[in-house]
């Protein structure tokens, strides 16, 4: 069962560089570990969680949604995928926009076979305006040293912060927020990033994510233990 832990962690699963998370999950990749779904796992019972906190309380199903997810090309939309995919089996609605020209193909499927809907630009406002919990997977780890957003990422960001019920928005992030360097913490454009509610980080805590401007961003850090064992 994955668990997903909250402050003080484990020592041994914090500080870690993104090339020491990278390895450590080669390992377990190799075998045909469930990585994503692990991940997965944890993400939508953190999204769940925030459901259940909102201020406009439950609400019953229908074509507005309540959870609206922010999607990259990568592994990091692919771990917020099939968190949605779960999160809509529970007849909650999901949409999801892509940031990017390809998303990861089985999550997506499995998403929008559980009743998740796609998106495009030009609806982000209409979704934004029911939305209660904001899922960011547009840039994982693998952005270290090249964090900012750019492109229909940037424009998309940039629509949500503009929006009048941006504030109300509770913003999950998935493994970092976006825009965010996971070792250095450097954050390179500050306009364009989703100050998160939770960050729901994957494996290990990245040293990126306690370092200034970055830890300021990552609002309430949450661990998903995947897993990993720190390389030697």
């Amino acid at each position: 069962m994955t668990r997903v832990l909250a402050p003080p962690f484990p020592e041994h699963l914090v500080g870690w560089s993104v090339a020491e998370v990278l390895a450590a999950e080669q390992p377990l990749l190799a075998a045909g570990e469930p990585l994503m779904q692990r991940a997965a796992d944890g993400l939508a019972e953190v999204v769940r969680e925030q459901l259940a906190s909102t201020a406009s309380g439950p609400r019953s199903a229908g074509p507005a949604p309540r959870v609206l997810a922010l999607v990259g090309a990568g592994n990091n939309g692919g771990d917020a995928l099939w968190a949605c995919a779960r999160v809509a089996a529970d007849d909650v609605p999901v949409a999801v926009q892509a940031t990017a020209t390809s998303i990861h193909e089985a999550g997506r499927d499995a998403a929008v076979a559980a009743g998740a809907r796609l998106i495009e630009a030009a609806q982000l406002d209409d979704a934004l305006a029911t939305a209660e919990v904001v899922v960011d997977g547009i840039l994982g780890i693998g952005s270290a040293g090249r964090a900012a957003l750019r492109g229909a990422a940037r424009d998309a960001v940039l629509q949500v912060r503009a929006h009048p019920r941006f504030g109300e928005l509770s913003v999950v992030a998935c493994d970092q927020p976006s825009g965010v360097d996971a070792d250095s913490g450097d954050v390179p454009d500050p306009d364009a990033v989703l100050p998160a509610t939770v960050t729901v980080t994957f494996g290990a805590v990245k040293r990126g994510l306690r370092r200034p401007p970055a830890r300021e961003i990552c609002g309430e850090l949450r661990l998903v233990d995947i897993g990993l064992t720190r390389p030697v």
